[in-house]
């Protein structure tokens, strides 16, 4: 079995009496794209700064390529690094940022020259090699800051917010620009992020992050659809949280309806059911379906091709419902607020925590 190519032994980091990271195990094989995702202040961005030589770790030990390079300064360390803010030089032209790391590594002028404008190329901006950071975009800049990371062809490319200070239209075009090169690459990359939506669609894996510690480690599709603990299911997408109580049977019951199932726990005990908008259904029911309930509809959230639409229903509680329906079908069906429909609850999506 080949071993991981970045191995992330037990870090800690301590800063006076605050763990700002409690004991991080982590292995990333060659190749993968990793999205370190949490909100503000969980560790994402100082556990990239550790990985890449920027802070020191408190404990702990770092492997890349199984060479052990937890004390080495950064530039004995095979990275490159793109930072939220671009930081070009602002009095190099493209040429002279792009080749930086070249020049400090003495690759003859020849080389530097080819290197420059393949990548120049790479990122989609041929030609641009005579300008300078001032005359280009926010999108621009940061092609050409990510040109620059990949220049000496690193092993590892670390990503630290790189799309956070962009719009949300050139956000959505350089996040696919980057898992193109990183897919063309095969670069071993890591990438740290607060957005949800961003993490879901270009990770591979996602490490989700709170408080100091790893919540959960999966693909995107895992993350979202089976979340290990209730801070990932109402941090990763929208959620529904609904109070419930176990009931025998290793069954369930959600306000006056009951769900039967393989619920492990003492009988009577409460809990929160996460459930997904997508996952109630609002599709033509046949007579006779389970798990059908009656709802009036109390908002409608207008988000284009789909709208959010919040409900209540009695034989779920007190508790409003987040639903998705698409613009068409609320159409068809003449829906507005105060309509009352039925809908499907697919008990199979149901995640319980508590």
């Amino acid at each position: 079995m080949d071993l991981p190519y970045l191995q992330l032994e037990g870090i800690t980091k301590q800063f006076g009496h605050f763990a700002a990271l409690k004991g991080i195990d982590l292995q990333i094989p060659k190749g993968e794209f990793i999205c370190f995702l949490g909100p503000s202040g969980c560790g994402k961005t100082t556990l990239l700064r550790i990985i890449a030589g920027l802070e020191g770790q408190t404990t702990g030990r770092i492997r890349q390529g199984g060479r052990d390079i937890s004390t080495l300064p950064p530039a004995q360390r095979d990275y490159g690094i793109v930072f939220q803010s671009y930081a070009l030089f602002p009095n190099l032209d493209v040429a002279d940022n792009v080749a930086y790391g070249l020049v400090n590594r003495r690759t003859p002028r020849a080389q530097i020259r080819a290197r420059v404008a393949e990548l120049v190329a790479l990122v989609g901006l041929p030609g641009s090699e005579g300008k300078y950071p001032a005359q280009l975009s926010g999108g621009q800049q940061q092609r050409i800051a990510l040109a620059r990371a990949l220049a000496t062809a690193p092993g590892l490319l670390l990503l630290d917010e790189p799309l956070s200070a962009l719009d949300a239209i050139v956000r959505v075009q350089l996040r696919q620009e980057i898992k193109r090169l990183q897919r063309q690459l095969g670069v071993t990359t890591i990438m740290v992020t607060h957005d949800q939506e961003e993490a879901l669609s270009v990770a591979d894996r996602i490490v989700v992050m709170n408080h100091g510690v790893i919540e959960q480690v999966g693909t995107p599709l895992q993350v979202y659809r089976e979340p290990a603990s209730a801070f990932v299911a109402d941090f990763v997408g929208r959620i529904n949280a609904l109070p419930a109580r176990l009931t025998d049977g290793g069954g369930l019951q959600i306000g006056d309806t009951r769900f039967a199932g393989a619920h492990a726990g003492e009988v009577g005990r409460e809990v929160t059911v996460y459930l997904r908008p997508e996952d109630v259904l609002a599709r033509p029911i046949a007579p006779g379906e389970a798990h059908v309930f009656e709802a009036g509809i109390t908002q409608i959230e207008f988000l284009g091709a789909y709208c959010l639409v919040t409900v209540t229903a009695a034989a779920l509680g007190p508790q409003p419902l987040q639903v998705v329906l698409s613009l068409n079908f609320l159409s068809e069906q003449a829906l507005a607020v105060g309509s009352r429909l039925p809908l499907k609850l697919l008990p199979e999506r149901l995640r319980i925590f508590g």
